[in-house]
């Protein structure tokens, strides 16, 4: 499953009705200039040779206080718990963790954190990793290889820590009658250490991405005796460059520096502020627009919400070095159900598709998105920006006429479209009628069916509710940037009673392609998933609507920031103050 974006542009939220995806979201985002920031492809990182110190950012200097603004709230701060973007890249300033990215040229590249990145057996279901010595808590007490074995253990307490990654319970050996320390017990059999610096993962299938897994705060070292359970998060073991200072839950975390952090064995962060202040809960477009003022401390500050499109014109008549862009993990759609329409009823919707005037009514702009034509968005290795099948563009208005025709051939004029949409917003509305008026002139019956808000969100999820479009998820934010985190997820038959689908594929050939992909190193899987993307937008699951990208606004004398593209969110492990 995967996070969903804390950083999708608000009225995109709302003209879609949920957040895309699997975990949270809000807000908007932009580009430097007149430039709308095209979006170009990625490739594989992996650097098992790094080590500490992390290079120098380029022009930086140690110093001062960045204060952080976001309306949106973390809801954990607990490591296991932790799988919201925010909190991750919070964290990522707190809680060192088996492995990490590295921020090299706008890319995220995998990079040994505590430990090396693993070595495999050769049936693939062993992992062996090596923990670097002297690694210290802020505390001064030693990090001990147990620790490690007793985060690994917490993460399957699931009852406890219910927002946390799970891959654990799929992939890990006994992972789905396993239940943590506190039901279960200490003794797990996909988790064992040797000696004082070798930790061993047991698989019960292949899982090739699980370097990759490792960077999630789930895995950070937790001595057991100093777990307090729910309490934990108040004041949490951390190992990295900062430590807790002062915390109010839902409201403000300040952070002071960890004095036992030691630059040397940190191959990816940096320790450039000498404290940091998160203030949450407040409203965006108010502390933007403080921001962009840049008075006092709002001059150190910076807003990790896309930029709200009141504000653009602003940036663009002169502020646009206060504007920072990157790439994000998130494609957005609208599903379409292959149980229920046929490939030649897809088809024709797709040729129907009011692309344009869907972008407009939604508010989106080429400065927080692009246009979609693919499965991977650009910031995942193995996207590719083929040729679009045909009404699967992304762009233009549609051919009425011609998916008329396309019904007629198949004996399916009138074909009933339905979906689900919020009927107390403006926006929403106005996307949903959009869709409906395109739709109905091209030959389909059209049901929209209003719900209200807090209704939406469980009658999407519900794949056996009387629609058939517009089913959650509606758009995917990847856990990490391989398309492990994509296809093995939303196309083979499991996704649909795992409530992850698009489309609702039941393709055993497709599954087995998948499998097959899925059982290989990372990097000979590239190739894989690249080839795998145009078949499954061939089936026609899926229309698609943007890639999200990041645009946030920062004060002017924040020094330069890179984006995070496995968050979609300013990398704070690299950032500074010009003074």
């Amino acid at each position: 499953m995967a996070r969903v974006r804390l950083a999708l542009t608000a009225t995109a939220v709302l003209a879609l009705g949920l957040a895309a995806c699997g975990s949270p979201s809000s807000s908007d985002k932009d580009t430097k200039g007149g430039d709308t920031g095209k979006i170009n492809t990625a490739v594989q990182g992996i650097d098992r040779n790094a080590k500490g110190p992390a290079p120098e950012v380029a022009g930086a200097h140690k110093g001062g206080t960045i204060t952080v603004y976001s309306q949106s709230t973390p809801n954990t701060l607990d490591p296991t718990n932790i799988y919201y973007t925010d909190s991750n890249e919070i964290a990522k300033l707190l809680f060192r963790t088996p492995t990490q990215y590295a921020i090299r040229d706008g890319k995220p590249v995998l990079v040994p954190d505590l430990t090396d990145l693993g070595t495999t057996s050769a049936d693939g279901l062993t992992w062996t990793f090596k923990l670097q010595p002297n690694i210290k808590y802020a505390d001064g007490t030693p990090v001990a290889i147990d620790d490690l074995a007793y985060s690994v253990k917490r993460s399957f307490a699931h009852d406890v820590y219910d927002s946390g990654p799970t891959y654990q319970l799929t992939y890990f050996k006994d992972g789905d009658t396993y239940k943590g320390p506190y039901k279960s017990g200490d003794t797990y059999a996909g988790v064992e250490t040797q000696g004082t610096d070798t930790l061993i993962i047991h698989l019960a299938k292949k899982f090739p991405d699980l370097p990759y897994y490792l960077t999630f705060p789930a895995f950070t070292p937790i001595p057991k005796a100093k777990d307090t359970k729910q309490d934990y998060q108040n004041n949490p073991m951390t190992t990295g460059p900062y430590m807790f200072d002062s915390f109010t839950p839902g409201s403000e975390l300040k952070l002071k520096r960890n004095t036992n952090w030691d630059p040397n064995t940190d191959a990816s962060r940096h320790a450039y502020p000498d404290a940091w202040d998160f203030k949450w809960g407040q409203d965006d477009v108010k502390t933007q627009q403080q921001v962009l003022n840049s008075s006092g401390p709002d001059a150190s500050a910076i807003n990790y919400g896309n930029i709200d499109a009141s504000l653009v014109q602003q940036v663009l008549g002169g502020k646009q070095t206060q504007l920072v862009q990157g790439q994000s993990p998130c494609n957005i759609v609208w599903q379409l159900d292959s149980r229920k329409i046929p490939l030649e009823v897809r088809k024709a919707i797709a040729t129907a598709w009011p692309y344009d005037d869907e972008w407009k009514a939604a508010g989106v702009n080429p400065y927080t998105a692009e246009r979609s034509s693919t499965v991977l968005p650009p910031s995942i290795p193995g996207y590719q920006k083929y040729t679009p099948l045909p009404g699967l563009s992304g762009s233009g208005n549609g051919d009425a006429a011609a998916a008329k025709a396309q019904l007629q051939a198949a004996g399916k004029l009138g074909f009933e479209v339905s979906w689900y949409y919020d009927n107390t917003k403006p926006v929403p509305q106005q996307v949903s009628q959009v869709r409906a008026d395109a739709l109905t002139k091209a030959g389909f019956k059209v049901k929209a069916i209003g719900v209200s808000t807090a209704d939406l969100r469980s009658k999407t999820a519900d794949y056996g509710a009387p629609v058939n479009l517009g089913q959650a998820p509606r758009g995917w934010c990847s856990d990490w940037p391989t398309g492990f985190s994509w296809f093995p997820v939303l196309f083979q038959t499991h996704s649909i009673t795992d409530g992850n689908s698009w489309g609702m594929l039941s393709d055993k050939a497709l599954d087995a392609e998948i499998d097959a992909a899925a059982a290989l190193p990372s990097d000979q899987a590239t190739s894989k998933w690249t080839a795998l993307d145009p078949e499954v937008m061939g089936k026609y699951i899926a229309i698609p609507f943007y890639y999200d990208k990041m645009a946030v606004v920062q004060g002017t004398n924040v020094g330069t920031t890179v984006g995070d593209a496995t968050m979609g969110l300013p990398s704070f492990q690299d950032m500074y103050l010009k003074s």
